[in-house]
């Protein structure tokens, strides 16, 4: 549904560079078209048109905010201000900031630039300090530079939101003591790494958002809306070409932030129409030298080529890089020439055909072996692997039962083409990888859709596979079959034990036989009850189709030989991304431990992060994995896995069988995990009241589909 409100302005008069509104307009029009009108407006008719009605938001760029402060003080601010209270927004880039804070300071001292004074509209309400870096100088690029900022993610939820990136500087402001107005509905979205040429008091916020009345702010010092392609490389100025190389190769960083900015403002930003590239994929281990290890253990399907080290293998082609410290720079030089041509045709949409899919398959993939360190978060800045080890740690030590084997070692990739293909295609590598070896992307082309389209999984899902060596002595103690089972409760289980009792209510189930269902936000927020007592409903017959919603599934493909069944675990869930059904974290706001008795809503719990998830999620599947081939899938299983199913007693239609008889569903059987079902017959003289015949259904997942919504079994074709 389109927004009511269809425009955004952006101040170009007074005080504006020409340079700052053309970024502005060319980013928040590449973000938010076709959803808003991005067009520039004056300071006149700011003060003089009624365009708060149609007006989502507000923008004011980089220049020189004593202009802005010279047209708008008064009128133009006091209609400003009144619109972000009644729900609008406000966006201010660098002078915009410092317009947008309590108190500008920028270069005290300095008689030549100096700029001190209180600002009307005071959305930060407190100061903002600049230079935050030294040597800007009006009208020129001499100060400027590519700033490291770190991303604070509990406060960016929505979509794949990088760590780390770099962002166009050249004179913006620290918001000074930003952590201390958190009271005043103030959260910092972004800080500066390096040291700085100011006291910024607590912290070193680069970028704010501002809860304002019913509307937001955001502010910042840097200017993440300048996009490097955009940008003129300045010869007077030296060094200025290579900023603009760094910030070209965070471009991608840059535009996820900023989408993730501005949907936290509440404003729809455009979905992803770029097929990104392929990247390098990072091996890596909890214990560093292990990856030596791994790696000596694949030393008879690698092959040497002028030095470097391969395995070409059923599906792909691997190129392993032995280094322990990567640069921005050397990563790049380091692509061979196929993924550089892969990357200008889909990227720029130059040198060659945009509607051809590149063959992924033939492209050989760059692994960058970790054997000293773990990946640098300026590598891999969508996935911290610092974090995720360490929490890995933890849980491993707080976890009985667990063998330390799940998640040790690790492939990571930003863009792949699909964590199962790459482990389960091929064979020569699946076969001499260990249990738990795990593999992570934060996108993946999965493959063709329409036409010449490519699918691309959402940004905000946690995605990865698993590599399971069943031993073939256990399978009739304990059948492979059941590993999804084991996954489906793994799940369950990691997400609601990943902080203490913070996520023990999120109302998420298990659809037989795994898939993971979600309640639907939009019902918990219309209900007047709580959402453990809704998502706790008596399941009959039927179920209504806005009452759960699909967030995550598994998929296992195995392998065998001699001693093993060789299992590749599959698992999506959406984590943050709210399309194309919703997420976990769209679920925090209507836990009922998070409600006071007069049921005003208090702070959510803070939103869950790929790499404490994951953590916690193979530590609970290495438990029950460990117990399931002591017990095989017994009745400690079956009470575990009908706590969290959307089935018990729930009766069907078997579709496919003469007369389409109806059955209740009374659970697994033990042997192969098969639905078991109890045909039913209505009770004479009572409509809608049922009783067993005493004949059992055992039906396969593989030959039949369950349409759980409507209570229809089919049989597939």
């Amino acid at each position: 549904m389109a927004p009511t409100r269809m425009n955004v302005l952006v101040y170009s008069g007074i005080g504006s560079t020409v340079d700052s509104v053309r970024h502005c307009l060319y980013t928040l029009r590449e973000l938010l078209s076709p959803n808003y009108a991005v067009i520039p407006v004056s300071g006149d008719q700011i003060i003089k048109e009624p365009w708060p009605s149609s007006c989502a938001a507000v923008v004011f760029p980089g220049g020189a905010d004593k202009g802005y402060c010279r047209i708008l003080n008064g009128e133009g601010n006091r209609r400003i201000r009144r619109f972000v209270e009644a729900g609008g927004v406000y966006i201010g880039f660098c002078a915009g900031g410092y317009y947008g804070s309590g108190k500008c300071e920028f270069e005290v001292g300095n008689r030549l630039l100096e700029v001190i004074g209180d600002r009307e509209l005071a959305f930060f309400p407190g100061v903002d300090r600049g230079g935050a870096f030294p040597g800007f100088v009006y009208n020129s690029e001499k100060g400027a530079r590519a700033a490291e900022l770190q991303v604070n993610k509990a406060a960016l939820s929505s979509g794949a939101v990088p760590n780390v990136f770099r962002s166009y500087y050249n004179g913006g402001g620290v918001f000074v003591d930003a952590a201390k107005h958190h009271n005043k509905g103030v959260e910092i979205l972004a800080s500066y790494t390096e040291d700085l040429a100011v006291d910024a008091g607590e912290g070193a916020a680069a970028a704010v958002y501002c809860k304002v009345g019913t509307g937001a702010a955001l502010l910042t010092g840097p200017h993440p809306e300048f996009a490097a392609a955009k940008m003129e490389k300045k010869e007077d100025v030296p060094g200025f070409h290579h900023i603009i190389d760094v910030l070209a190769g965070d471009e991608k960083h840059r535009t996820d932030f900023m989408k993730a900015c501005l949907t936290k403002l509440g404003l729809s930003v455009t979905e992803e129409q770029n097929v990104p590239s392929l990247s390098h994929i990072h091996l890596s281990s909890l214990q560093a030298p292990k990856t030596s290890e791994l790696l000596r253990s694949l030393k008879e399907i690698i092959t040497s080529e002028e030095g470097e080290e391969y395995i070409k293998d059923d599906n792909d082609k691997f190129h392993f890089i032995k280094r322990s410290v990567w640069s921005l720079g050397s990563l790049y030089q380091a692509l061979p020439s196929s993924l550089k041509d892969e990357k200008t045709d889909h990227d720029t949409g130059s040198g060659g055909d945009k509607d051809r899919i590149a063959d992924y398959n033939s492209i050989t993939k760059e692994v960058l072996v970790h054997e000293l360190d773990h990946p640098a978060i300026e590598d891999t800045p969508y996935f911290d692997h610092e974090s995720y080890y360490n929490n890995l740690s933890l849980f491993n030590t707080a976890t009985p039962g667990a063998q330390s084997s799940f998640g040790h070692h690790l492939l990571y990739g930003e863009v792949l083409t699909s964590t199962n293909t790459l482990l389960e295609k091929n064979t020569q590598l699946l076969r001499r990888l260990p249990t738990g070896f795990t593999a992570v992307a934060t996108s993946q082309l999965a493959g063709r859709g329409r036409g010449s389209n490519v699918w691309v999984s959402p940004p905000g899902s946690l995605m990865f596979s698993i590599v399971i060596r069943h031993p073939m002595s256990l399978m009739q103690q304990a059948p492979v079959v059941f590993v999804q089972y084991l996954a489906a409760l793994a799940i369950i289980e990691g997400v609601k034990s990943c902080d203490k009792d913070l996520y023990k209510d999120i109302p998420i189930k298990l659809k037989w036989p795994n898939d993971i269902y979600a309640l639907n936000p939009a019902r918990a927020a219309s209900t007047s009850s709580s959402i453990t007592n809704t998502a706790n409903e008596s399941i009959k017959s039927t179920i209504n189709q806005d009452q759960y919603i699909k967030i995550g599934g598994i998929l296992v493909n195995s392998h065998y030989n001699a001693q093993d069944y060789i299992a590749v675990c599959g698992i999506g869930l959406n984590l943050s991304n709210n399309a194309p059904t919703t997420s976990l974290n769209a679920l925090l706001p209507f836990l009922p431990t998070h409600k006071t008795a007069s049921k005003t809503p208090q702070t959510p719990p803070p939103p869950l992060v790929p790499e404490k998830l994951l953590a916690s999620i193979l530590t609970s599947f290495d438990r029950l994995y460990t117990r399931f081939l002591r017990t095989g899938f017994d009745d400690h299983f079956l009470d575990m896995y009908y706590a969290h199913w959307l089935h018990q007693d729930q009766t069907i239609t078997l579709e496919a069988e003469e007369g389409q008889p109806r059955a209740r569903i009374r659970g697994l059987s033990k042997d192969y995990g098969l639905l078991v079902a109890e045909e039913v017959e209505e009770v004479v003289g009572r409509a809608g009241e049922w009783r067993g015949t005493g004949r059992l259904w055992k039906l396969q997942s593989d030959s039949n589909s369950f349409d759980f919504f409507r209570g229809l079994m089919r049989r597939k074709l």
